[in-house]
């Protein structure tokens, strides 16, 4: 099978394209053919090694030390089962699923083997393979933090990196629960922050929200890029700052901010389940939740994706697609 190797840290043109041996599902697991994945930022924080300092060390030995320990990148996917193990009971052959393959990653591949009690479920039928694709690491994401604020109805809620792939399911889950919500994006994404229904929109190039003198219940920064004083100026007491992308020195002053001012402060990584990918998937088929694309590539212009990624400026997902009759 095709797929697309990452062989050492570097910019986009360290991948290649290779034949590699096609993967044989163990009897708990299902075979998928990877019909479209995407371009994360996680994909392109480990193609580059793009970490805080402080967790240089621990990284090299999770993610190799001179190159990747697994060459095939991708997080997430939509494809058709081909196979199914002999114990499996929750997939046939010939389903269309989606799925978050995390820490295994694999994705950028023509076929991917993944457990059926893993992050995998039946792909929402009003959807194509591109748009599922985009769907489990952002949208599980959004969720895992939106819950972790216990964002509810009469509630403010601030989505600073509103036009990013976590932060355009966060305006929609916010929404869906109840908040009033105000997203923050630059200039060109305003229109399309609006249309996934927030309330309000700051373009970040001209106004600064903190001096707005709006308090908030929680502050989602979906993105890491967020000024933390401003954030906790702007958040009630009892309030909730939330963050998903942490580092030492951050985690740090959120601990002192949280002991001395009786406000919460929440970062780290999310807990993906399957049931709540199914729970994305009913919110997507009733129309209440859609992904947002910027961009498609084939698989063979993989280094133009993570070019155009690495920018910085992308809207929602980028995704690569594979030949369906290859």
């Amino acid at each position: 099978m095709k797929a697309i190797l990452c062989m050492k840290y570097g910019p986009p043109d360290v991948f290649r394209l290779a034949e590699v041996e096609k993967p044989i599902p163990k009897g708990n697991e299902v075979l998928v053919k990877v019909y479209a994945t995407s371009v994360t930022q996680a994909d392109s924080r480990t193609r580059g090694f793009r970490v805080p300092l402080s967790f240089w060390i621990p990284a090299r030995i999770a993610l190799g030390l001179r190159r990747p320990k697994k060459p095939i990148l991708g997080v997430e996917l939509a494809g058709e089962i081909e196979s199914v193990g002999r114990e499996v009971k929750l997939f046939n052959k010939n389903d269309q699923v989606l799925a978050l393959t995390g820490h295994r990653i694999g994705a950028y591949a023509e076929y991917v083997r993944l457990p059926e009690d893993g992050v995998v479920a039946m792909k929402p039928s009003n959807l194509t393979y591109e748009e599922a694709a985009a769907i489990p690491m952002g949208g599980l994401t959004a969720l895992h933090f939106v819950r972790e604020g216990n964002i509810k109805s009469g509630q403010r809620a601030l989505i600073y990196g509103a036009s990013g792939s976590v932060g355009t399911y966060a305006v929609q889950l916010a929404k869906h629960f109840g908040a009033e919500v105000t997203g923050i994006c630059s200039t060109g994404n305003l229109e399309m922050v609006k249309s996934l229904g927030a309330d309000k929109v700051i373009d970040y190039t001209k106004e600064d929200f903190a001096k707005q003198g709006v308090i908030y219940d929680v502050i989602f920064d979906a993105v890491g890029k967020s000024p933390y004083s401003s954030c906790v100026r702007s958040l009630k007491k009892g309030g909730t700052y939330l963050t998903s992308v942490g580092a030492p020195a951050l985690s740090l002053r959120m601990r002192w901010t949280s002991m001395t001012t009786g406000k919460r402060l929440r970062g780290g990584t999310m807990n993906a389940r399957h049931e709540d990918l199914i729970f994305l998937n009913g919110l997507v088929e009733a129309g209440k939740l859609r992904p947002v694309m910027d961009r498609s590539y084939p698989m063979e212009e993989i280094v133009e994706a993570h070019r155009y990624v690495d920018k910085g400026h992308k809207k929602g997902n980028v995704v690569v697609t594979f030949q369906k009759d290859s």
